[in-house]
């Protein structure tokens, strides 16, 4: 169990442990950020690619008795 500490130590401590912490640079962050976009762009399309075409097989399949 984490041992008790008053509010002013625990602020101290965070900050330290924020000092730490490696951050991305703006030219990463933005990297990064279109490389997600670009996947949720692909995913999108082939989400919606498949749903077309499974709605077409089952519509010709239902569609065969008649």
């Amino acid at each position: 169990m984490a041992s008790k500490s008053n509010p002013f130590t625990f602020l101290q401590q965070v900050r330290s442990e924020t000092s730490k912490v490696t951050w991305p640079s703006r030219r990463e962050t933005m990297i990064s950020t279109v490389m997600v976009l670009v996947m949720v762009i692909f995913a999108a399309l082939f989400f919606f690619a498949a749903d077309q075409l499974i709605g077409w097989v089952l519509s010709f399949v239902l569609n065969v008795g008649n």
